[in-house]
């Protein structure tokens, strides 16, 4: 009889204990510019209203960065707090399995684990299983606001019927390409409630301001509404499980826009995220920190600070817990990005560092080698017409497509990396101090592109260094010789 009240009393207490976990529910968006949210000065300013809505009750952070602007390596740095060549995670590749991630981690905490969309790129090894998961099939092509909610609905129900905290990860498919045309709706997909035609269209300043650019910049508005409206759908199925007072919601972006100048590189809006942050009760609304660079490193670190879940002794970000309860953090003044290995699995490395004022980026790949990647669609073709007219657009197509091995960035005047100071003299301090930031944080996280960073005057090295760490996954298309 003893036994079976204590049996009792147990049970009572771990069911208090786990009403007063937190729950983690972390949304992300899929390709989607930075300045596209109307709380980040977007325009048109009514394009994300749900977005703004959910801004205003928590923290924005103005200077959040992904650290890989690629969909599959971002989201293994989010599930692992560590850098991609220490999770071994150097693109669209699962990570090596001894690698903790946060699926096994929450799972082995009591948490049940739910994926909306984007399981494969989410799941930073296969062996790791969540406990509810639907894809994009699942989920009207990963575009269906109605099925987003459904299965969220369902996810809380569960999560209600077995008295467990949760870590549910929702990713929208929106609004990576193919944008939304409305006279050729994909199947499955819905209509955003809203519609935008190219009159609409604010094209970034990294991009040439043409009417083939605006055309598809168009779509890609009617995408981001979409995704809007997915997030706004999704909330609504949080607050009516009763369950939003104990949840943390994070919203972000997995990297920037899939178009020349953002995705798979390290330029400003490659890898610029919004990072908006609601937690009941603790984290006052209208909050906006413009003091400290954060990362999707310090993302894992956060969730298991917040949880108590017990995880590794060492992770390469930082728990974001202080700065969601207005306390200082130092060495939040740099923020560190990479690329590694693209679609298709060339391998492109890039490392770059940035602070408010510049970034610094160093390319290892040959300039001679052709850069290329799957989110030029119109906007390039619109380019490469213009530019055999325009010799400004010319010269933006020869940056994209040949990297010198530097560059060098005036950030808090040209945030679209449009003037590259490198050989200018009137910054070679400055240059000096943000190289030898770069080669610290590659000292101290094991980089196995230092020795390449170290020698890059020496290409018989830097290549040695390339095919050592990527293996034969190297060619990038090579090019015509460019004219002197």
């Amino acid at each position: 009889m003893k036994h079976f009240v204590y049996l009792i009393l147990i049970s009572i207490c771990f069911g208090l204990n786990a009403k007063d976990k937190l729950n983690i529910l972390l949304f992300t968006a899929d390709d989607l510019h930075s300045e596209s949210l109307g709380t980040y000065g977007g325009r048109p300013s009514d394009l994300t209203p749900q977005l703004d809505k959910f801004a205003s009750e928590g923290i924005q952070f103005q200077r959040a960065h992904v650290n890989v602007a690629i969909c599959y390596p971002c989201r293994t740095v989010i599930g692992t707090g560590l850098y991609s060549h220490n999770s071994g995670g150097l693109g669209f590749m699962p990570t090596r399995p001894e690698i903790p991630n946060v699926i096994d981690l929450m799972k082995d905490g009591g948490y049940m684990t739910g994926i909306l969309g984007k399981q494969d790129h989410s799941t930073p090894k296969p062996a790791s299983k969540w406990d509810y998961a639907f894809d994009q099939k699942d989920l009207g092509d990963g575009r269906s606001p109605t099925l987003y909610k459904q299965r969220s609905v369902d996810f809380f129900n569960k999560c209600k019927e077995t008295n467990k905290n949760f870590y549910f990860m929702v990713n929208s498919h929106d609004p990576h390409r193919p944008y939304c045309y409305p006279d050729n709706l994909r199947k499955g997909a819905e209509m955003p409630s809203k519609v935008y035609t190219a009159k609409d269209v604010s094209v970034p300043r990294f991009l040439p301001d043409l009417p083939g650019v605006r055309d598809e910049y168009a779509a890609y508005l009617n995408s981001t509404r979409r995704l809007d409206d997915t997030f706004g759908a999704v909330m609504e199925a949080l607050d009516d499980s009763g369950l939003a007072d104990n949840t943390l919601v994070i919203f972000m972006s997995d990297n920037g826009i899939a178009m020349p100048f953002a995705k798979c590189n390290t330029w400003f809006y490659s890898s610029r995220t919004p990072l908006l942050v609601r937690w009941p009760k603790v984290i006052e609304a209208n909050r906006k920190d413009g003091k400290h660079f954060v990362s999707t490193i310090d993302l894992l670190p956060t969730f298991l600070e917040l949880t108590g879940v017990k995880g590794p002794a060492k992770l390469d970000g930082r728990s974001l817990v202080p700065l969601f309860k207005l306390e200082e953090q130092d060495g939040r003044d740099f923020v560190y990005t990479q690329i590694d290995k693209k679609a298709g699995s060339a391998a492109v490395p890039m490392r770059a560092v940035q602070n408010k004022k510049f970034g610094y980026i160093y390319n290892a790949f040959k300039q001679e080698e052709r850069y290329r990647n799957n989110n030029e669609g119109l906007t390039m073709k619109a380019m490469e017409k213009a530019a055999k007219k325009d010799e400004q657009i010319a010269a933006r197509i020869d940056l994209f497509r040949h990297r010198p091995s530097e560059e060098f960035y005036d950030i808090e005047n040209d945030p679209n990396c449009l003037v590259n100071l490198i050989d200018n003299p009137e910054y070679k301090v400055e240059i000096e101090k943000f190289k030898k930031k770069l080669t610290m944080n590659m000292k101290t996280t094991n980089d196995p592109m230092l020795k390449a960073f170290e020698n890059r005057n020496d290409r018989a090295i830097v290549d040695q260094v390339i095919a050592s760490t990527y293996g034969n996954a190297t060619k990038v298309k090579k090019s015509k010789k460019r004219k002197k």
